[in-house]
């Protein structure tokens, strides 16, 4: 199986793609998709960038399934805004691609990746390194795309394994009186 795994960023997305063979674990590409030669106020070309690149890369390298990091909330909530606005164009690409979407959390990606969630850039670069025989470290946001693709790789199939052996109910915690599901 081939994961794309992708690290939404309004000015610099990573992508990873790996191959996944039982247990093994093959590099195939990675790199990052920029918006920084356009102007900083021109959102929608730079949203049509990042969904135009993640096309290509689909185009290219063909992969069966698909990961994208989830947004954490920040501090400056107009940055979170338009990071939300670049992860919603990464995730339209994608399926428009017709690849099924999985989600993580960078605190899910840095356990499975380093082995604890507290790990820095710098470490996760190294385990991406390690982890796929890399002759070099990759960049941050590709070692991050990466980071993505290799949890996916190692717990997509535990997810999809328990989704299947347990039946999917309406939540009804906190939900309205006007009956508002999740």
């Amino acid at each position: 199986m081939r994961i794309l795994g992708i690290d939404p960023g309004l000015q610099t997305t990573g992508f990873g793609v790996i191959d996944v063979a039982g247990h093994a674990l093959t590099y195939v590409a990675s790199g990052t998709i920029t918006t920084t030669h356009l102007a900083r106020g021109d959102l929608p070309a730079r949203l049509k960038v990042l969904f135009d690149g993640i096309g290509e890369v689909h185009t290219r390298y063909q992969p069966d399934a698909s990961a994208v990091e989830i947004v954490f909330v920040n501090v400056n909530p107009q940055a979170t805004l338009l990071l939300g606005q670049a992860r919603g164009a990464c995730l339209t690409a994608l399926v428009s691609c017709d690849l099924p979407v999985a989600e993580y959390t960078a605190l899910q990606m840095k356990q499975a990746v380093a082995g604890h969630g507290q790990a820095g850039k710098a470490q996760v670069q190294e385990m991406v390194k390690r982890l796929l025989k890399l002759p070099g470290l990759p960049g941050k946001d590709a070692a991050d795309a990466l980071g993505i693709a290799i949890t996916h790789a190692h717990a997509g199939q535990s997810m999809a394994r328990l989704a299947a052996a347990s039946k999917t109910e309406r939540k009804t915690t906190g939900m309205y009186r006007s009956g508002r599901t999740y």
